[in-house]
């Protein structure tokens, strides 16, 4: 049972490894998807706001439109939170058990993976469009260009690792539903004792050196009554 696996875990109760946990493809991806949320949020929470040399109050550097910096920044924080929680997930889905329980985090993950990567997908569309209509005298000293182009790129680059994400995810379903020991059924053979059979000490019946069955012989005549006391000869 031990080169066996469940949805691309092993059996329940087994060590954590560090070093393979950080070298699986999914979990640099998550680590990189987690990256490119601080670098969006960062760019725009800080650098996404300026205003005219004759104003005082500050708006959004795309367009001029607050809609596109709250997008920014709130997909930003969420990705980063998304990105905790499954490598959270990750670290904790070898010890889970049930095969169902299983099955039922990998689909989050294949689900919650596509959703961001299509919600990427329109921030980039949404902020490069807004990023085009931006009026040069709306800034002048065209402040914070830089990291508004940095916004747009790494929500460029999210599309396809989140997308990598949920195709791996897809991998581990497709490796768990296709394998015939992990049925519906199925639990760890660790945590399973109770499902063990129970073999008698005894065992079946033993064949004596003659050939007579010494088992079913003892049985036959123990306390049977008919037998009486037998002197025994020393």
């Amino acid at each position: 049972m031990e080169g066996m696996q469940a949805y691309g875990a092993g059996k329940a109760g087994g060590a954590f490894d560090p070093v393979t946990f950080f070298q699986q493809p999914q979990t640099i991806l998550r680590i990189v998807s987690w990256l490119f949320s601080i670098v969006i949020f960062g760019c725009i929470a800080n650098e996404g706001y300026i205003n005219r040399p004759n104003e005082v109050e500050e708006y959004c550097i795309f367009n001029r439109n607050q809609n596109a910096c709250n997008y920014g920044v709130f997909m930003g924080s969420m990705a980063f939170l998304c990105c905790m929680a499954f490598l959270a997930l990750d670290v904790y889905f070898p010890q889970i058990s049930s095969v169902k329980d299983r099955k039922k985090a990998v689909l989050a993950d294949v689900g919650l993976s596509a959703f961001w990567s299509f919600m990427w997908f329109v921030g980039f569309c949404f902020l490069a469009n807004q990023w085009r209509m931006t009026k040069l005298e709306d800034n002048p000293l065209k402040e914070g260009g830089d990291a508004a182009r940095a916004a747009i790129t790494f929500s460029f680059f999210s599309i396809f690792t989140w997308a990598g994400q949920s195709f791996l995810g897809f991998q581990r379903y497709k490796l768990g539903a296709d394998s015939a020991l992990f049925s519906q059924e199925y639990t760890d053979p660790s945590q399973d004792v109770a499902g063990a059979p129970y073999t008698s000490f005894g065992g079946d019946d033993l064949e004596s050196p003659g050939g007579g069955a010494v088992g079913q012989a003892n049985s036959d005549g123990a306390f049977d009554g008919t037998g009486g006391y037998q002197r025994q000869d020393y």
